[in-house]
């Protein structure tokens, strides 16, 4: 499978990550990519950027000896109604926009809260993607959610930091199975991505990409293939 895309990268910036702008792109050329995007953490995040990062990333060039730059965020998804850690004034100027579930921003307990959480978020138009709704200690109904993905024209990320040994969300690979089997039956899009806290993640999709095989996924639902494809999802034109 053709792959040419890493969408979901972290840098020093966000708080808990150990590696440059300058060391993911070095990585991402390694890897032979023809796209990346940095994608830090929201403002909630303890640690991470303030908003301030977010208004200038304005400054910053898209193109870097071939390879295209992107840089948005992965915002906090912190309550059952979907709100979020930036406004939409922010993210809208941003060229792409993860939005996720991390246990120190969210604090909803009700199971139905989580479903309802990704629903609402997927309402805003200047979110692109849904970050590793994978984590078994959030369940959700799959069905539902490829169902709303497909009807606001958003990616479901296959994060392949959660099929890692070492990862702490739960049960991510038969979750990943459930949630590809509706991904087929709706014809949803998904994107695979490293989630790269260190350079040497990078563009590191082996455990994903090694699932989508085994699942028989078809290539024309994965946008690392067709950069045209994935352009048609995010904010940037």
């Amino acid at each position: 499978m053709k792959d040419y895309l890493d969408s979901h990268t972290h840098t020093l910036a966000s708080g808990h990550a150990y590696s440059t702008i300058n060391d993911n792109i070095a990585a991402a050329k390694r890897a032979g990519l023809s796209l990346l995007a940095i994608t830090e953490h929201g403002p909630d995040m303890d640690g991470a950027c303030r908003l301030m990062y977010f208004q200038n990333l304005k400054v910053m060039p898209r193109e870097c000896d071939g390879l295209t730059v992107l840089f948005g965020a992965e915002l906090n998804i912190l309550n059952r109604n979907g709100d979020v850690d930036l406004s939409e004034e922010t993210c809208s100027s941003l060229d792409v926009v993860i939005a996720s579930i991390h246990p120190p921003c969210y604090f909803e307990e009700d199971p139905d809260a989580h479903l309802e959480a990704y629903l609402h978020v997927m309402e805003k138009p200047y979110v692109n993607i849904i970050g590793h709704p994978d984590d078994g200690r959030f369940p959700l109904d799959y069905k539902k959610l490829v169902e709303a993905a497909k009807e606001h024209h958003k990616l479901l990320e296959v994060n392949s930091s959660s099929l890692a040994p070492h990862a702490f969300r739960i049960n991510a690979r038969e979750n990943y199975k459930e949630m590809l089997r509706w991904c087929r039956e709706y014809e949803a899009a998904v994107v695979v991505n490293s989630d790269a806290h260190v350079d040497v993640s990078v563009g590191d999709h082996r455990l994903a990409l090694k699932l989508l095989e085994e699942e028989k996924f078809p290539e024309e639902l994965v946008v690392n293939c067709d950069l045209e494809q994935y352009f048609s999802y995010i904010n940037y034109n």
